[in-house]
């Protein structure tokens, strides 16, 4: 511990006295264990969002089957495979993502990704896609 001008600060742990959090910044500030919130799913192509940053939301998911043809003409759309494979179906050729391999859709391109096995993911894109219009089977 050094002391500077009557305040007592840790060289490893920095605080700044006059920092104030907001409510919803310190809702962003929750620990998250990817694995964990993975295996908790119950339901097939539904997204649900862990934390938001830059805009951007990250979103754990799972599917087995194929999805339908979609696009999202506002967004971009990332996956991060964590257990299983997946093709993301495009109509360019497919990419087969195995774990811990990443892909980018780009906005405005028709793609369909498939699991037949179940399949553990990351997306991250500006909103939920697991809707009718992101695909999602009925």
């Amino acid at each position: 511990m050094n002391q500077i001008s009557g305040l007592c600060y840790n060289h490893a742990v920095t605080r700044h006295p006059m920092m104030v959090i907001s409510p919803k910044e310190r809702s962003k500030m929750q620990k998250s264990n990817i694995v964990e919130e993975l295996d908790a799913l119950t339901e097939y192509w539904s997204q649900k969002v862990l934390t938001e940053a830059n805009g951007q939301q990250f979103k754990v998911a799972k599917g087995i089957g194929a999805t339908n043809w979609h696009k999202h003409d506002d967004q971009d759309e990332l996956f991060i495979l964590f257990s299983g494979e997946m093709t993301i179906g495009l109509h360019s050729g497919d990419v087969t993502l195995k774990e811990g391999d990443m892909f980018t859709v780009p906005k405005g391109v028709e793609h369909r990704p498939v699991a037949e096995k179940e399949a553990k993911f990351l997306v991250v894109g500006l909103n939920i896609t697991s809707n009718k219009e992101g695909g999602k089977p009925n």
